[in-house]
């Protein structure tokens, strides 16, 4: 796909802020004129994560194994019934490579023009943000059908965020609440306890879709994103175990592994994060000649997991006191992320924005105790992996 012109990224800018969920494709002059156009991957992406289609499991023929999804498109003052139709030609040696198309767009579109896909009542809407001009009739006085849809949408993605914030500045009415437990963690466990969440070990979201994220006011700690182990098969190393073995160091008579990895600078252990974009990997390197490359993870795995993640987000933030060897929480604030730019994970990783951890030690009787491999984000770096967030006040005046 091409890149966006400036009009078409701040459209774009307002979609996000709108809570509009979508995904790209370009219109082609080749694909004007022939009726057809690729489903990138990210396109394939949104319409299986919103159960719409599954590319993968559909078989060659446009005919006999195609399908047809209702669709609507959006033009400047009306919406217009469509057809997706969705398929795979046949092709000799190869699966195919997959193809959408809609029923009558050519009427409102040219070449080049970039399309906005949006899943919403279990059919595709299709908007032109290269020539629908979206600032104008959302912030219209005039009633019109972009603006409806998009305030429709918004009403409904926020139910369950609106919700949790009415819920978050419940508990921050209370005052300074007790620590569940006495640890770094105690913050997010006690904002779990005090929401009636089961502790949360899953790659899913805790509450209802939405992710909760809980750090200590003041606290320039980076957040934590997910955690995600390399690919043990493309990897030299083949656990965590060689790792400490290979890169540890004796502290307070534990042999262990405390250690942040970058894509900026070797640490202490000699240790850099790299990215190779034709391979779409991501390397962990020693500067050890006869180690090398000695992790890897698949860029696009990572990017998955971070999209399913923190595909909407609170961030929450708490003042913190201690009385009689006790903490307490006090609940002050909220900062509500949606939809991470997930293109701009590789090139937060090689500007040091982006950083992996992993702990790992061996006690005297031979286990081994290992966190995994987590990926963080620097405290000031949110907007570099989000789209405008919407930051509250937990506590009313």
């Amino acid at each position: 796909m091409r890149n966006l012109t400036t009009i078409e990224i701040d459209r774009l800018k307002i979609l996000a802020e709108n809570a509009i969920s979508l995904s790209l494709i370009e219109l082609t002059k080749t694909g004007l004129e022939k009726g057809i156009m690729d489903a990138t991957g990210s396109v394939r992406s949104y319409l299986k994560e919103n159960d719409l289609h599954d590319y993968e499991i559909q078989k060659q023929g446009a005919k006999e194994n195609g399908v047809l999804i209702d669709s609507i498109i959006i033009t400047g003052n009306a919406f217009v019934d469509s057809k997706a139709s969705l398929y795979r030609p046949k092709a000799k040696g190869k699966g195919g490579d997959p193809r959408i198309w809609f029923y009558g767009i050519a009427k409102y579109c040219s070449p080049n023009d970039i399309l906005a896909l949006i899943s919403f009542d279990k059919k595709i809407w299709v908007l032109n943000l290269t020539k629908i001009p979206i600032e104008t009739l959302i912030n219209s006085s005039l009633v019109n059908p972009i603006k409806d849809f998009i305030v429709e949408i918004n009403q409904i993605t926020n139910e369950v965020s609106n919700e949790l914030l009415i819920k978050l500045r419940e508990i921050a009415s209370r005052g300074f609440v007790p620590a569940l437990l006495q640890a770094d963690t105690a913050i997010g466990r006690t904002l779990e306890h005090l929401l009636d969440i089961k502790m949360n070990s899953s790659k899913t979201p805790d509450y209802k879709g939405i992710e909760l994220k809980s750090a200590r006011e003041n606290k320039g700690t980076r957040k934590g994103l997910f955690g995600k182990t390399p690919n043990w098969q493309l990897s030299k190393f083949k656990s965590r175990i060689e790792i400490l073995d290979a890169f540890g160091y004796w502290e307070d008579g534990i042999f262990r592994l405390y250690n942040t990895i970058r894509g900026t600078g070797r640490n202490a252990q000699g240790l850099i994060l790299r990215t190779d974009y034709e391979l779409d990997y991501l390397f962990e390197n020693s500067d050890k000649k006869e180690i090398g490359d000695f992790l890897v993870w698949e860029l696009q795995v990572l990017k998955d997991a971070l999209a399913t993640k923190h595909k909407e987000t609170f961030w929450i933030k708490a003042e913190s006191k201690k009385e009689d060897g006790k903490e307490y929480f006090l609940f002050k604030s909220a900062e509500h992320t949606k939809g991470p730019l997930l293109n701009q994970f590789g090139l937060l990783i090689d500007i040091g924005a982006i950083t992996v951890d992993y702990p790992i030690k061996r006690l005297p009787d031979g286990s081994v105790i290992d966190k995994g491999c987590n990926f963080k984000l620097k405290p000031n770096a949110l907007n570099l992996l989000f789209p405008p967030s919407q930051s509250y006040s937990l506590i009313m005046e």
